[in-house]
């Protein structure tokens, strides 16, 4: 469920309410009561990982970027393999 900011025109308090999409805006200003609050528009959502069910290595630390840069410069790069040639196909003559 998102998080809506709404902003009162009466007060001009500012606030938030997390709520299902298809709820109604809120109308009613928490602060002074009034029914001047609307509901602004929101620069969008981003997406936050927030708990656990994430791999490990989503998230690597520096040292793995070290440890692996230096592993790729000590082993030798590999050449790519040249096509063998074919043999030529002996061609039978039809009796």
């Amino acid at each position: 469920m998102p998080t809506y900011e709404y902003e009162c025109l009466a007060c001009k308090a500012a606030f938030e309410r997390f709520q299902s999409i298809s709820a109604a805006p809120i109308r009613t200003c928490p602060e002074c009561g009034k029914r001047r609050a609307r509901r602004k528009i929101g620069g969008g959502a981003t997406l936050l990982f927030k708990g656990s069910g994430f791999y490990i290595t989503d998230y690597r630390g520096s040292d793995y970027s070290a440890k692996a840069k230096a592993d790729t410069e000590t082993k030798p790069a590999l050449e790519p393999k040249k096509p063998e040639p074919k043999a030529p196909e002996s061609k039978k003559a039809s009796a």
